[in-house]
């Protein structure tokens, strides 16, 4: 769920010592000169799917369950693109090789490519398939977080899109109401913005799933709303029921989470990472946050090094 890496480099900037080479329509491209058309959709309307992926030890995390996402996302913009699974997967390799880097962030990005100005899209498809990599510390129980310290969450006046009016799973090019989202803490010193549904009820961070635990069970909203279902969500939730600690997915309003005895965020990028306080209430990590973290690092030392 996350568009977001800690860290800079001066390698990923046009003349640095080393220049970034991204994957842009099957050639590799130094980072400076990879471009997209004007008329590209995925610029003009946003019309384009997209995964944020972790690369640990050179192999990626969680591949199948970021590809099913894209194949979902890309069937509900009714988008054929024609590429195979394999393929996608060669493009990211590659990238990685060309960069040499096996702990990096990775952005697969596919748009409907270049079609007239037109907003109803053509059924034939020639796409833009492009492949952002930057490089991440290494993960795993030897690895460090890619965050400076515990987050600060605000809750926001934005609204999260109903599902109803675009699909929640569906993680495409326009992230406007993410965007407007954290506008919201300009002037404030909250790392991530939390959003509410129409209702009132918690839904997401701009770029993170929200969980918290009361009384010794983990809480998460429910995917049933406009939830991105997040892939290190779902395998943080697997941890849980695994490690007997219980598991509840319902409808919470910001109160829940601002009296929790713990709480953490969760995306690609971040993994978990503990929320220190929320709308000014301090929360905090905690000995359930701090197992299932040490748990899912098990989970990536086993899995990718």
């Amino acid at each position: 769920m996350s568009d977001e890496f800690g860290g800079s480099n001066a390698s990923d900037e046009p003349g640095g010592a080393r220049e970034r080479r991204y994957h842009v329509d099957g050639e590799l491209i130094p980072a400076g000169e990879a471009t997209v058309r004007v008329d590209d959709r995925g610029f003009r309307y946003g019309d384009a799917a997209f995964e944020t992926l972790r690369a640990y030890g050179g192999a990626i995390f969680e591949w199948d369950a970021h590809a099913d996402r894209l194949e979902r996302t890309c069937e509900t913009l009714a988008m054929d693109h024609g590429r195979s699974r394999a393929d996608l997967r060669a493009r990211i390799d590659e990238t990685l090789d060309a960069n040499d880097l096996t702990d990096a962030y990775v952005r697969l990005s596919i748009t409907r490519g270049v079609q007239p100005g037109k907003l109803t899209p053509r059924s034939e498809v020639d796409p833009t398939v492009v492949v952002v990599v930057k490089p991440l510390p290494r993960g795993g129980l030897d690895g460090e977080p890619v965050w400076d310290g515990p987050a600060t969450v605000r809750t926001v006046e934005t609204r999260r899109i109903p599902d109803e009016a675009v699909p929640a799973g569906a993680k495409t090019h326009n992230y406007l109401n993410g965007i407007l989202a954290r506008t919201e803490l300009r002037g404030s010193d909250a790392d991530e913005a939390l959003l509410c549904d129409l209702d009132g009820n918690l839904a997401e961070g701009a770029t993170s799933n929200v969980c918290f635990v009361d009384d010794g069970t983990l809480h998460t909203p429910s995917t049933d709303g406009p939830v991105l279902p997040g892939i290190t969500r779902r395998v943080v939730l697997e941890l849980a029921e695994a490690a007997d600690v219980p598991v509840r997915e319902g409808r919470y309003v910001p109160e829940d989470l601002r009296n929790a005895d713990e709480a953490f965020l969760t995306n690609t990028t971040w993994e978990l990472r503990p929320v220190d306080a929320v709308d000014g209430r301090r929360v905090g990590g905690g000995p359930v946050a701090e197992r299932l973290t040490r748990l899912f690092d098990e989970r990536v030392d086993e899995r990718c090094y």
